[in-house]
C-alpha cells in the first residue's frame, strides 16, 4: 500500500485539476494511438502541482473516437507523473458545447469584442449539459478529502452541478481569460445564471485587480442579497449564508526552467544557425496562438507603418511572426489565417530586397527547444494582445534573456502589463502609429537601458514564479503551499476504466 493510500501525514490532501481539455494530444496511428504532451500555459502551470504527487487531471481527451484509448491515457499518464481521466463527449456535445458556446459566446464577449459574439439557446443548454457531464466524473474519480481546482470559461458551471447533486468537495475556480466590464456582460442572457454558478466554488481566483474588480461589480448589480467585505489580494463575499472568496492570483512560468533550458549548448546552437539564417541585424518576435485576440493583423500593420517611417529599419530588422494553428475548423479563424496571409504578402512585397525579407511567418506550433531558440536570439519581442488574460509569451520570452539585452514591447491590455508595465515599452495595439514608434524606440535603445529594463523584468518574473502563483492560490484554498504535498516517486493512481 503506498502512502497516499494509506492517508499518511500530509498525504490526505489530494490535488485534481479539471479542465476542458486534457494536457495530452492523441494522434492516431496504425498501432493505435499516439500522445504528445499538451502545449500552453494551463498544462506548464499545473504540472509541477500534480506529478508525482498523486494528483489527477480530469478532461476531454480532444477526440471523439474512444476506441482503445485506455492504453493511450496509461502510458500518458505515467510519462506526466499523474493520472489523466477521460470526460467522453459525443461530437454533438463538442459542437455545440465548445465549438459553439465556448468559443463563439464567452470567449469573445469576455474579451470585450461584443461584435463576435453569437447568442443562442442551444448553446447555453449544451454549456450547462456538458458542465453536468464533467460534474460526474469529478463525483466518480475523486474522494471527500479532495481539493478540485477547476480552470477556465468552459466550467463555470461546474461547482454548480457538483452542489446540485448534493457532493460534497472543496472547489475552486481561476478564469485565465478576462472578465468583462458589467456594460460587456450584461448582453449575455444568461448572466445571473453564469453568476449564480460561479458563486456555488468555495475561492474564485482572477488574473488581475481590474477582472476581480468587474466580477464584483457585477455581482453588486445584478445579485441581490450579497456582501463584500475584507482589503488586498483576496476578498470575502457573503451570498446565501455561504461565504466565497474571491482574489486575484497572476499565473506565471516556471522561471528556472526557461532560464536554464534556453542556456543550454543545444538552445544555444540552434539559436546560432537561426541568426546565420535570419542576418546579423535585430530580430523581432512574436509567437502567438492563431486567434483575433492577439492582435496579429493590427501588428503587421504597425510593422508596415514603422518601415514606412523610419527607412533605416530596412535591412536591418527582420520580424519573425509564429502562429501556431488553433480552431481550425472556425470560419473566422480561416478568414483570420488568410488576412494575416495577405498582409506578411503585402509588407513583403512592398519592402523586400536583395538579402533581406522584412517578415519572416511561420504557420505552426514550435517544439520546446526551437522555440527557446528563437527566444534567445530575439532582440525585441512584441507582445500585442488586443486583450489577454496574462499572456505567459511575454514572460518566457524575457526567462530566456540570459545577458540581458533584450526589449519587450507589450500591450496594455495584455494581463502581465499590470506587473511588467514599468520595464517594458508599453503600446495601445490599437494605435498603429504609436506601436511603429515603439518599435523603433526598442530598435534605438542604448545597450545600458536594454539592459537595465530586462534585468529589473528578469527579477520580477522571477520573484513571482509559476511556484508563487501556486503558493498563493492553495494558501487562499486550504492554507498551505506546494511544499505540503509529499512528493510520491512512481505512483500514479489507477485508470479503473473509461468514462461513459
Amino acid at each position: 500500500m503506498t502512502p497516499l493510500e494509506r492517508g499518511e501525514s500530509g498525504t490526505d490532501l489530494r490535488f485534481v485539476a479539471v479542465s476542458n481539455r486534457l494536457p495530452i494530444v492523441l494522434e492516431p496511428t496504425d498501432e493505435g494511438w499516439s500522445t504528445q504532451p499538451g502545449a500552453g500555459g494551463l498544462v506548464s502551470a499545473l504540472a509541477p502541482v500534480l506529478r508525482n504527487r498523486g494528483g489527477l487531471w480530469i478532461g476531454w481527451p480532444g477526440t471523439d473516437d474512444y476506441t482503445d484509448i485506455g492504453g493511450a491515457l496509461d502510458r500518458a499518464s505515467k510519462q506526466a507523473g499523474y493520472r489523466l481521466h477521460p470526460v467522453l463527449l459525443s461530437p454533438e456535445e463538442v459542437e455545440h458545447f465548445y465549438y459553439g458556446f465556448c468559443n463563439e459566446t464567452l470567449w469573445p464577449l469576455f474579451h470585450d469584442l461584443s461584435t463576435r459574439t453569437r447568442f443562442y439557446p442551444e448553446g447555453w443548454t449544451a454549456f450547462v449539459d456538458a458542465n453536468r457531464r464533467y460534474a460526474g466524473v469529478v463525483a466518480r474519480r475523486t474522494r471527500p478529502s479532495d481539493y478540485v481546482w477547476v480552470h477556465d470559461y468552459h466550467l463555470l458551471g461546474l461547482a454548480r452541478e457538483l452542489r446540485a447533486a448534493d457532493v460534497t468537495r472543496r472547489i475552486g475556480f481561476f478564469l485565465h481569460i478576462p472578465f468583462p466590464p458589467l456594460d460587456m456582460f450584461l448582453k449575455l442572457p444568461w448572466r445571473a445564471q453564469i453568476l449564480g454558478a460561479l458563486l456555488d466554488y468555495d475561492l474564485i481566483g482572477f488574473q488581475t485587480l481590474r477582472d476581480r474588480r468587474n466580477f464584483l461589480y457585477c455581482v453588486k448589480r445584478l445579485i441581490p442579497g450579497i456582501r463584500v467585505r475584507g482589503s488586498g489580494a483576496v476578498l470575502t463575499a457573503t451570498y446565501r449564508e455561504r461565504e466565497v472568496r474571491v482574489g486575484t492570483f497572476p499565473i506565471s512560468i516556471d522561471y528556472r526552467e526557461f532560464s536554464e533550458q534556453a542556456a543550454s549548448s543545444r538552445v544555444a546552437a540552434r539559436a546560432a544557425a537561426l541568426r546565420d539564417d535570419l542576418g546579423h541585424g535585430a530580430i523581432a518576435l512574436s509567437v502567438d496562438r492563431l486567434d483575433y485576440t492577439k492582435g496579429i493583423p493590427e501588428r503587421l500593420e504597425a510593422i508596415r507603418a514603422a518601415l514606412l517611417r523610419y527607412p533605416e529599419l530596412h535591412g536591418n530588422v527582420t520580424f519573425v511572426q509564429i502562429a501556431v494553428p488553433s480552431r481550425q475548423r472556425v470560419p473566422e479563424y480561416q478568414a483570420l489565417r488568410a488576412e494575416i496571409d495577405r498582409l506578411v504578402g503585402e509588407v513583403n512585397g512592398q519592402f523586400t530586397r536583395n538579402g533581406w525579407i522584412p517578415i519572416h511567418y511561420l504557420y505552426r506550433s514550435l517544439d520546446r527547444h526551437e522555440l527557446l531558440a528563437h527566444y534567445r536570439v530575439a532582440d525585441i519581442g512584441l507582445v500585442t494582445p488586443l486583450r489577454d488574460g496574462m499572456n505567459l509569451v511575454a514572460k518566457e520570452f524575457c526567462a530566456c534573456q540570459a545577458d540581458d539585452d533584450a526589449v519587450l514591447v507589450l500591450s496594455e491590455f495584455a494581463g502581465c502589463a499590470a506587473q511588467l508595465y514599468r520595464w517594458a515599452v508599453m503600446v495601445n495595439p490599437h494605435d498603429v502609429e504609436g506601436t511603429a514608434d515603439a518599435i523603433y524606440q526598442a530598435f534605438v535603445m542604448a545597450p545600458p537601458e536594454r539592459r537595465n529594463r530586462m534585468r529589473r523584468l528578469r527579477l520580477s518574473i522571477r520573484r513571482n514564479d509559476i511556484f508563487h502563483w501556486v503558493d498563493d492560490y492553495l494558501d487562499a484554498a486550504v492554507g498551505r503551499q506546494l511544499a505540503d504535498f509529499p512528493y510520491l516517486e512512481d505512483y500514479i493512481p489507477p485508470l479503473e476504466g473509461l468514462e461513459a
